[in-house]
């Protein structure tokens, strides 16, 4: 091999690096910008995300109130709310720099199929995360607050001997409800990353929707694996979670079956295309 071939070979190599270290540089950059910006509005950020808890605590007629448990558990608040917004802030421009990285060697055609998901990945993460938020939050914080006891819940007389027992309220740690939240919030904006997970899979022929439909009724068993995980205990919370993901993995076969339709298409309007008869005969 010649020293010339050698570095004909490199500089591709080179380029490639270079390009990705200013891709990089961007989204760090933008991420940091985010992150800075998140840290000064934290306070309105946390207020909002209490809103689930502080609706619950006014149904039962309690005032809303987090406390801080640790010294420092509020500067670790406004810390992780900052990373976690950022990173949310940041994602379309993280995303946009991984596209215009992987673009460049990708064919037309592959653009055009791959951009879609791109697109639709954050879209339906936000869709999942709001429907958690709104829906999801309100009725595991109401579960929740259930087992306290004592006058904080029925507004008893305490002077009463017939109601004279341990009271048990709720007496919330910032950081706590904030892994809490995150945790349900993240765990539903993944759920709903299943229909664009299992189009692009078959997009790229890993799965088939015979293949998806065979195994419906062990999706099903998972589904309620994880609708029992990510849900607060109740029955009712699990039965909404199924009843959302469950349609989401008919949509994806519907999506996936669409997608081989057209690709059957496309082949036989090429002359590719071999039938399953055929095959077996040969």
């Amino acid at each position: 091999m010649t020293a010339d071939h050698i570095d004909e070979t490199a500089a591709p190599l080179i380029e490639h690096l270079a390009e990705l270290r200013t891709r990089i540089l961007y989204a760090l950059s933008a991420y940091v910008v985010a992150v800075v910006l998140c840290y000064i509005i934290w306070h309105p950020v946390f207020t909002f995300l209490t809103h689930p808890i502080c609706e619950a605590l006014a149904a039962r007629g309690q005032a809303c109130q987090l406390s801080l448990i640790k010294l420092q558990e509020g500067f670790f608040v406004a810390i992780n709310i900052a990373m976690l917004g950022g990173f949310a802030l940041a994602f379309p421009m993280i995303g946009f720099q991984l596209w215009r990285f992987v673009a460049p060697g990708l064919y037309r055609n592959e653009k055009r199929a791959f951009l879609p998901f791109l697109i639709a990945s954050p879209v339906m993460f936000f869709v999942g995360a709001a429907f958690c938020y709104y829906i999801i939050l309100p009725m595991a914080f109401s579960f929740f607050l259930g087992f306290q006891m004592g006058d904080v819940v029925a507004g008893a007389d305490a002077s009463d001997p017939a109601n004279q027992m341990a009271v048990i309220g709720f007496t919330g740690s910032m950081e706590e409800y904030l892994k809490l939240t995150t945790k349900f919030v993240m765990a539903f904006g993944i759920c709903f990353q299943m229909p664009v997970a299992l189009t692009l899979l078959g997009k790229a022929g890993l799965v088939s929707a015979q293949a998806l439909a065979s195994v419906r009724k062990y999706a099903v068993v998972a589904m309620l694996t994880v609708s029992a995980i990510v849900t607060p205990p109740d029955v009712m919370s699990q039965v909404i979670m199924f009843a959302v993901i469950y349609p989401l993995y008919e949509g994806s076969i519907f999506l996936v079956r669409r997608i081989e339709k057209k690709r059957e298409a496309q082949m036989r309007a090429e002359g590719t295309w071999i039938d399953d008869d055929e095959d077996d005969e040969a």
